[in-house]
């Protein structure tokens, strides 16, 4: 039985081995094709900025309840 574990963990670690050569590989290739998407991410950063104001201009009263507690619970003895 020891051996038959024993031939199982190289089967296994020679599955895993050839595997991570593959997807490393594949990682390097798209890495490389990858050029960047200048209008995505600039869509991304518009919108995350839209997000950031219209959640600040709705609770901009409770931030600021929920920011003062913060601090005087950390500043209060």
């Amino acid at each position: 039985e020891a051996e038959t574990n024993r031939k199982m963990m190289i089967k296994i670690t020679a599955l895993t081995n050839t595997w991570l050569a593959k997807a490393s590989s594949r990682l390097i290739t798209v890495s490389r094709d990858d050029r960047g998407d200048v209008p995505g991410w600039v869509l991304v950063t518009v919108m995350t900025a839209g997000l950031v104001v219209a959640i600040w201009s709705i609770a901009d009263g409770q931030l600021k309840s929920v920011l003062q507690n913060a601090i005087r619970s950390v500043s209060a003895p």
